[in-house]
């Protein structure tokens, strides 16, 4: 079987593949006598063992990384344990700071809420376990097979119930709150589910409250002019799975404002809660952030912050520059158009920004459309061949009859999800708003054009929100799609179905808030909110919905610097729960009102004074903090830039 270079996302198919695996697990029980190897409990068993389960840090199969699963049994307690091999071709190039960041080392099934079965028609089986916190370990990949061994024999040592939402999701000691029972179903896994019945643990909303500091909130309510009108959608039990899982999260939001009886009660129209809640405009902020903020004499004692944030910050920060112009960046240029140097150019962007009209020229460096050593030139020409490039992508979904789409319901639910979202997209900005506006009509063919570039991700919500400043700013729907293209090579796997990405950055900022406010880590992990999806969906769409149009461009470009680190998104995460650490933990919100004060933070964020604080956080850190975040975590340039344009035979399904 010749081996995929990219994660097989197709849907599962209940054990479609398990008959095409190489080998069957093999179980095998340790002699009393035998030595424990350092991840094995003194006097264990070893009661199912498997040889060549790998993790996936970057989207390539080559770069995956082997190991042995190990079910061992002490008493009446099981533990799994997964290490990797110290001596193996695939992971050659593995350091030991990398080993050890990846090895599960004995965690007793007492920790587990659930395990989820992937099986896929074309590739390998996976499972992903969730813990009790919400914190889910990478995606283990079977490449000969035992997923179903692996099952059976943890339900002969631990009692195992199927989830009622999905078949594939067991529940580990099956949980009798509903609430927690549902939410092993929910822990950014790809559900194909009805979602009128979708509830939330208390792990998921008690993270979300850490954005308004009593003491740099001036009072002020901004509501942002650019968020698209809510509106009610039917329920679409079609829609594509991917849909499904960032809108069970985006119910997160709904469950923040009505009571949990309401929510289980709610049996009309699951689909109309997560829309509106995905898709809301903000409230009126300053009203609601005063009433947070009452009672303000019965907060408790907060811990120091044990970096002095605000010193800190004071100390590392520089004095923000005028917007970069046309005179300036030209300096930046040699007579043919060649940028000399990159990187004093991508700091002069980090500390001013750019001109809006200066945008248009700048944004494909950044993005990578444009190479920094191009002449004018061969820009103009890379325009001709990647517009032509465009139209004949565009043209397959174009020339699909009618009676062709009637069989094809993959077009047909990502169209018809398309067509529902674009209306929505930011229609209070002046260049989208108004009915039967030109410009959401490029956005739709844009995006359907992209799901059939890459087929195998499609359409999710969410990417409508990316696509947009980006056509604001260019204009062009060529230059706008394969810009678009680009910056999804970078947050493509935010949208994966195995939500790896999302995983892989909410564990990573688990790590830095741990890192640089172990106070606040501590009262996380007291108050069960280590999984930090409160920060999901600043994650997923680099805070689109947190701020008005004009702060998420200069965001973005700030972002798209990659300076000083390619990971200055989550820095910001952290700078922005420890300017709100002492109303958090003097407050003891608890998760309800955690995840309410964070989404009541939405067109309130100073996104200047972050980007300074995140600054400060990161240059700290340093490689301390770079080590905290896993190889290949999102959004990471791909390892050849040429990937950006072109999919080389072996690199797809």
């Amino acid at each position: 079987m010749q081996e995929p270079e990219l994660h097989d996302l197709a849907d599962d198919a209940d054990y479609a593949a398990s008959q095409q695996q190489a080998s069957s697990s093999v179980l095998l029980r340790s002699d009393s006598t035998k030595q424990s190897s350092s991840s094995e409990p003194d006097s264990a068993e070893v009661v199912f063992m498997k040889d060549n389960v790998a993790i996936h840090p970057t989207q390539f199969a080559s770069e995956r990384i082997s190991g042995r699963l190990k079910l061992i049994k002490q008493g009446s307690s099981l533990f799994m344990s997964w290490i990797p091999y110290t001596a193996n071709n695939s992971n050659a190039m593995l350091s030991e700071k990398d080993r050890n960041l990846y090895t599960i080392r004995a965690v007793p099934f007492t920790d587990i809420r659930s395990i989820r079965r992937h099986t896929p028609p074309l590739g390998w089986q996976y499972i992903i376990a969730v813990l009790s916190s919400g914190l889910a370990y990478p995606p283990l990949y079977f490449y000969n097979g035992g997923v179903r061994e692996f099952i059976a024999t943890i339900k002969q040592h631990v009692l195992v119930g199927r989830s009622a939402e999905d078949a594939n999701v067991f529940i580990v000691n099956d949980l009798k709150n509903p609430l927690q029972r549902t939410l092993s179903s929910l822990e950014m896994l790809p559900i194909a589910c009805e979602p009128s019945n979708v509830s939330v643990n208390e792990s998921t909303l008690n993270e979300n409250r850490e954005m308004i500091d009593s003491g740099s909130n001036d009072g002020r309510a901004t509501v942002s002019p650019y968020h698209g009108r809510s509106r009610r959608r039917v329920n679409d039990p079609a829609r594509d799975i991917s849909i499904q899982v960032l809108e069970k999260f985006s119910l997160v939001t709904k469950f923040a404002r009505e009571t949990t009886s309401q929510l289980f009660g709610d049996q009309s129209n699951g689909f109309n809660a997560i829309e509106r809640c995905f898709d809301e405009t903000p409230f009126n902020h300053h009203k609601k952030s005063s009433s947070v903020g009452d009672n303000v004499s019965d907060e408790s004692p907060v811990p120091s912050d044990p970096l002095e944030f605000d010193k800190l910050s004071q100390v590392w920060r520089k004095p923000w520059q005028l917007p970069l112009g046309y005179e300036e960046w030209v300096s930046f240029l040699d007579s043919e158009g060649r940028v000399i140097d990159s990187e004093a150019l991508r700091k002069r962007i980090f500390y001013g920004g750019l001109d809006h009209e200066l945008r248009k020229k700048v944004w494909g460096f950044l993005l990578g459309y444009y190479s920094y050593d191009s002449t004018y030139a061969e820009r103009e020409f890379l325009k001709s061949v990647k517009k032509s490039e465009y139209e004949t992508i565009k043209s397959q979904w174009q020339s699909i009859l009618p009676a062709q789409a009637r069989r094809f319901t993959k077009f047909r639910e990502r169209k018809g999800l398309i067509d529902k979202d674009v209306v929505r997209t930011d229609r209070l900005q002046a260049f989208y708003e108004g009915d039967d506006n030109p410009n959401v009509n490029v956005l739709r063919d844009i995006l359907l054009t992209y799901s059939f570039y890459n087929f195998d991700l499609g359409y999710c919500q969410g990417m409508n929100d990316l696509l947009s400043p980006i056509y604001f700013v260019m204009g062009d729907e060529s230059e706008a799609f394969w810009c678009f293209v680009s910056l999804m090579e970078r947050l493509g796997p935010n949208f994966n179905r195995d939500q790896n990405g999302m995983h892989s950055q909410l564990f990573a900022l688990s790590k830095l808030v741990e890192l640089l406010d172990s106070p606040l880590h501590k009262y996380f992990e007291q108050h069960d909110c280590l999984n930090y999806f409160f920060c999901f969906r600043w994650v997923l769409i680099q805070f689109k919905r947190e701020l008005e149009f004009e702060s998420t461009m200069r965001l973005w470009e700030v972002l798209w610097t990659h300076y000083p680190c390619e990971h200055l998104h989550l820095y910001i995460c952290v700078a922005i729960l420890k300017r709100y650490r002492n109303k958090i933990m003097g407050e003891k919100m608890d998760f309800d009102t955690l995840l309410k004060f964070i989404n009541e933070l939405s067109g309130q964020i100073d996104i200047d004074l972050n980007i300074m604080d995140a600054e400060a956080l990161c240059v700290w850190a340093g490689e301390d903090g770079a080590a905290r975040i896993p190889p290949g975590t999102p959004p990471s340039l791909p390892i050849d830039d040429a990937s950006l344009y072109s999919q080389l035979e072996d690199e797809v399904l």
